[in-house]
């Protein structure tokens, strides 16, 4: 009986009664649920060679990604997680203009916690352990000589210790977006118009209480639906981000942790 008291007294000083406060971290933790769970699963398909995981892995990662994200948040700031869903719900008087600016930098803040939060697990501080040699001994058995450095972590490990944007052993692309080499500024532009767009009208028809309703709680199922749809078919240009605060909060991550100014550059062999 004492216990219970003492929560309800906690949850009554710990409640937060301003609803902007509340919004801002329901939008926070739904952003920073979407995008780790999204850079992990491309980090875990490149760091393994894609021995656990491939595009497909990559891609139902994500799409799920918003899944949860909205059923984290949805009742609460309405779980946009997205600068362009965000504005498109202000160019509809869906939502009041003066909270846009706050959004964007709260789902941006998510994204770069985010990315900060799968560099730790993925990477760590490159920590190295040590291992003996193995040789073979003068009675043909197994005999261990001088200590050699092992990586600890995946990052570290897959890239040889070196954080690279280009080239093959690259780590930059499980954080941001990066084209396709054959891919010009413009196309790259274009790719993500489209199919951020589509993104957008697909989600607000899902809303629609006009349309063909989706069963009551299944919404954020379809969402997820709409965007593994989108990522098998527009993937292929630039790795189909759909969600400025997604690519940025990461990249902008990857430049101070390491990855260096290159992560913001257009290079020649990467587009």
């Amino acid at each position: 009986m004492g216990t219970t008291s003492f929560l309800t007294r906690a949850r009554g000083l710990l409640r937060i009664r301003n609803q902007l406060v509340r919004e801002c971290l329901a939008e926070l933790l739904a952003t920073f649920v979407l995008i780790i769970i999204t850079l992990s699963s491309s980090a875990q398909k490149i760091t393994s060679f894609e021995m656990k995981g491939n595009l497909l892995t990559s891609y139902l990662g994500g799409a799920l990604a918003v899944m949860v994200g909205i059923y984290t948040a949805g009742g609460i700031s309405g779980a946009h997680m997205n600068p362009a869903f965000t504005f498109a719900m202000c160019l509809i008087e869906q939502f009041p203009w003066w909270k846009f600016p706050i959004f964007v930098v709260v789902q941006t803040l998510g994204s770069f916690i985010s990315a900060g939060a799968v560099y730790t697990l993925y990477y760590g501080m490159g920590e190295r352990h040590w291992a003996r040699e193995p040789h073979g001994d003068a009675w043909g058995g197994q005999a261990y000589g001088h200590a050699l450095p092992l990586p600890q972590d995946a990052i570290w490990h897959y890239s040889n210790g070196s954080l690279t944007v280009s080239g093959p052993r690259e780590t930059a692309s499980i954080f941001a977006t990066y084209p396709a080499d054959y891919v010009s500024i413009t196309n790259g532009f274009l790719d993500q118009v489209i199919g951020t767009g589509v993104l957008i009208v697909g989600v607000m028809g899902i809303m629609d209480a006009r349309n063909k309703a989706v069963p009551k709680g299944l919404e954020p199922v379809v969402v997820a639906l709409l965007v593994l749809s989108i990522e098998s078919s527009m993937g292929a240009n630039c790795g189909c981000p759909l969600n400025p605060a997604r690519d940025f909060g990461p990249r902008l991550f990857t430049y101070v942790a390491g990855w260096g100014p290159e992560v913001f550059r257009w290079v020649e062999e990467r587009g």
